[in-house]
């Protein structure tokens, strides 16, 4: 169990590094763009899109590296006035109910991507970009995400981690 969740928590700081250099990538095209378009004149055909798949590539790619770093926007008014054993409760409520929900996006999306690939469906653009390379990252992601979930209740459930990160004087 330590190992899968030594794993899991290595491949979280991965791809969240991966999502941050999709970020500068996108960040220095966007340059680019700027450059190229207003003084040199000159038409900018792939870096629009570019930008785009790279900005929600690392929204996926990079959410299990937020749920690891717990820094997704958290509401824990019902939390904190819950009792110890409620508040376990509930978070391991809520984490069961995401991963549900991030298994059941990753095998949907890997379908569709499946048939992006298979099909061999590209972008209606001048730049004709294969649509398989960016429909990865959301059956990637997704996937990634439900195994942190995963990793998030055994160290719920083994007592290295309190429920929402709140000790019970809150």
């Amino acid at each position: 169990m330590e190992f899968f969740i030594r794993s899991v928590r290595g491949l979280s700081i991965f791809f969240g590094f991966v999502a941050a250099a999709a970020l500068i990538a996108a960040c220095l095209v966007v340059c680019d763009m700027v450059v190229e378009r207003y003084f040199l004149r000159a038409s900018t055909v792939w870096q629009t899109e570019f930008v785009m798949y790279c900005i929600v590539g690392a929204t996926f790619v990079g959410s299990p590296y937020v749920l690891l770093t717990k820094g997704h926007v958290n509401v824990d008014l019902l939390p904190m006035y819950l009792g110890p054993k409620a508040r376990f409760v509930l978070a391991m409520f809520v984490a069961a109910a995401s991963l549900l929900f991030c298994i059941v996006l990753a095998w949907q999306s890997g379908e569709f991507w499946y048939r992006a690939w298979s099909g061999g469906w590209r972008t209606d653009t001048v730049w004709s970009l294969p649509l398989w390379i960016p429909h990865i990252t959301l059956p990637v992601g997704a996937g990634l995400l439900a195994l942190q979930y995963v990793a998030d209740m055994l160290c719920l459930a083994t007592g290295r981690e309190l429920p929402f990160g709140l000790t019970g004087n809150e």
